[in-house]
């Protein structure tokens, strides 16, 4: 009897490995391979390593990525503070018009950025929806300044972490949360002492993912804030107008961001990458 199971899983593992696969699905999924690792490796390939130190050390690289790394920074802090109450009010409370907020909520994903940053100055523009009256009221004025950079990031960022802590509360179960009532805390506190706690690696995720979507953000950036240096010119903002003059330059900095999408595979390989 144990023989025969064994012989089964032996079977069984045959079946599901690489000579068990049928010749249709092996080729295009090679072909598919092959096209997203190919310009990889072309990058690779391409970069002038011998200058690359001179390259990445040039003062222009060192403020834009400066730049990015605080912009993406808070950005992603933003995105916490208003995200993760919208993605707990998402999950845990049932209103009218619940599934027409989360659409709203998801659209950034498939709104192509550039459509995001027209959308952003018609509504935060100085003759904007609501722009209009922070410059009247408060004298501010947000494109074409550092803070447009972030409120642009944040735009198309947020989601991600919205779905990621979303998706972690449906998982967890909501009786910690009303046996924490029931001994008197209020919903505030059972969601700060006992919630926040049990969904921390979603949020960790999450956060890490909206991090890495803002610093490779372009289209919302480059049209709500500009491309000025210095003041909002970022590492793809920067990788756009180098491979205009300079194309060594252009694949030095690709090559930064590239490690940095790189570490973030890492980071989130055993939440997203492994089998539960």
């Amino acid at each position: 009897m144990t023989e025969t199971l064994k012989g089964g899983a032996r079977r069984g593992r045959f079946r599901n490995g690489t000579r068990g696969v049928p010749l249709p699905l092996l080729v295009p999924a090679l072909a598919g391979l092959a096209f997203l690792v190919l310009p990889l490796i072309a990058l690779l390939v391409r970069t002038p390593w011998r200058t690359l130190p001179d390259q990445l050390t040039s003062p222009e690289v060192w403020e834009a990525l400066r730049l990015s790394l605080l912009c993406a920074t808070a950005a992603t802090a933003l995105s916490l503070v208003i995200g993760v109450p919208l993605a707990w009010l998402l999950a845990r409370t049932d209103f009218p018009g619940r599934r027409l907020v989360r659409a709203l909520v998801t659209l950034p994903l498939v709104l192509p950025p550039v459509v995001g940053g027209v959308a952003l100055l018609l509504a935060l523009g100085r003759n904007g929806v609501v722009g209009q009256w922070l410059d009247s009221w408060f004298g501010i004025t947000l494109p074409f300044t550092t803070a447009g950079v972030v409120l642009a990031e944040t735009f198309v960022a947020m989601p991600f972490l919205v779905i990621s802590v979303e998706g972690t509360l449906r998982a967890a179960d909501p009786r910690f949360e009303e046996a924490a009532t029931t001994l008197g805390a209020s919903r505030f506190t059972a969601f700060r002492r006992v919630t926040l706690p049990l969904i921390a690696p979603g949020i960790a995720a999450g956060a890490v993912l909206a991090w890495a979507r803002a610093l490779g953000e372009f289209g919302a950036t480059i049209t709500f804030a500009g491309n000025f240096p210095g003041r909002t010119q970022t590492m793809p903002l920067a990788v756009y107008l180098a491979l205009q003059n300079d194309p060594a330059a252009a694949i030095a900095l690709s090559l930064v961001l590239l490690a940095v999408s790189v570490a973030v595979l890492a980071g989130l390989r055993d939440r997203w990458m492994t089998a539960s």
